[in-house]
């Protein structure tokens, strides 16, 4: 580990106490429940005796010691547990791990969990006190419901891919899993939310999280501005980095690489480039109404000097600007490597593992990362012997059963 990870790996974090079963796959709902394990909640993955999605199908047949990286990035902070659904053994299992916890996560289709009898009503009756986040596409109700929610086709339906790029540019898909990235943000704060409730109130609730909605409310501005006003995302001749902000905001050629510019006052960002036409540019809404004059303007003068040059030249100005980096130059930013935005732990297959460390930092109950991800099945002797009283002999004989 990081010296800031190691340091914290033993000090109880915020959801000390708090036990999640995470019976989630892919990329939302382990996303969500990684998030609560870094705030120090037990977290038991939950996974078919053959194991979840993302431990057979990588990124690019990505693997770090024979494990895929998305099961290595999305995992760490829990211990996995096999249990086949299907089987009685295995159900009942679950339905005892049910009574000892806290949280149940999932992210099947619509239908899934009935035919489990994984559903809330079931296991609700089971430990009122249960929080239960159903992470789907669309939400449990509507036409759209037993729709397939996978990133790319909700960000279709979204609405988001107009506003970037110029009107002759196809539609453009976000080049990260934003609607899965943003459903779990949704679920994490929601269940936190649920957990405060829970005690005043007296008994746990189940949560609804649509990846649909999380992107929508990630609009709530553009999405206002249509919606109250009628005005859909401009999308003019230059290729712009947003359909809706004023000129210059994009990424731009350098001498040595590319640059990107945010907002900022056209005269001034005349005097940086030394262009009068610029420098005539004294209302902010000619960022808008001419914004397609402005782009050759500076695509034209930037390549003259390398991208460190014209920071230091926009930062004299207070012109936000910055350098657009590919994964490499993240990793060797002197920024990243002062603050530990990169960590490395041990994992039995991978002894220095490196992974984006936890984001957030609290000053007495500190997010950590105290477990690698976990191997298929790595904790299901422990877990089951632990909390339900399981022999070794018992499991033995499921795992024999294939009921875990």
């Amino acid at each position: 580990m990081t010296a800031a990870s190691e340091n914290n790996s033993h000090a109880p974090g915020a959801l000390e106490g708090i036990r999640v079963l995470d019976a989630s796959q892919m990329l939302a709902g382990p996303h969500c429940a990684m998030r609560l394990g870094d705030m120090g909640a037990d977290v038991l993955k939950i996974e078919p005796p053959h194991g979840e999605w993302t431990r057979s199908h990588g990124i690019a047949n990505a693997t770090v010691g024979g494990e895929s990286t998305p099961l290595m990035g999305l995992n760490r902070n829990k211990r996995s547990v096999t249990l086949n659904l299907k089987h009685p053994d295995g159900l009942e299992a679950l339905y005892r791990l049910v009574e000892k916890s806290d949280v149940f996560l999932q992210n099947y289709r619509v239908g899934v969990v009935d035919r489990l009898k994984v559903d809330y009503h079931t296991l609700s009756q089971i430990n009122p006190n249960l929080i239960y986040c159903s992470i789907t596409g669309y939400g449990e109700s509507g036409p759209y419901r037993s729709r397939p929610g996978q990133d790319l086709v909700v960000q279709g339906y979204s609405g988001s891919m107009y506003s970037v790029g110029s009107r002759h540019d196809p539609p453009r898909p976000g080049p990260i899993y934003i609607a899965d990235v943003m459903a779990a943000y949704q679920a994490t704060m929601a269940i936190l939310a649920a957990l405060i409730a829970r005690g005043r109130v007296g008994k746990g609730q189940k949560i609804e999280v649509s990846m649909l909605a999380s992107l929508l409310d990630a609009q709530a501005q553009e999405m206002s501005t249509f919606l109250n006003l009628g005005i859909l995302p401009p999308r003019t001749e230059m290729p712009f980095a947003n359909a809706w902000i004023n000129a210059p905001y994009g990424v731009y050629k350098t001498a040595d690489g590319y640059i990107t510019l945010a907002m900022a006052p056209l005269h001034v960002l005349g005097e940086a480039l030394d262009d009068d036409t610029l420098r005539g540019m004294t209302e902010w809404s000619d960022g808008a109404t001419r914004r397609d004059e402005v782009y050759p303007i500076v695509e034209a003068k930037l390549p003259a000097k390398t991208t460190a040059e014209w920071i230091a030249i926009f930062d004299q100005h207070n012109i936000w600007a910055g350098p657009v980096y590919n994964y490499a130059d993240v990793d060797r930013d002197p920024h990243v490597i002062e603050t530990g935005m990169i960590a490395t732990i041990q994992h039995p297959k991978a002894p220095e593992l490196r992974m984006p460390n936890v984001p957030n930092r609290y000053s007495v109950t500190p997010e950590a990362i105290r477990l690698p991800p976990p191997m298929l099945s790595e904790h299901t002797g422990a877990v089951l012997g632990e909390l339900l009283g399981y022999n070794t002999a018992k499991i033995e004989q499921m795992k024999a059963d294939g009921a875990a």
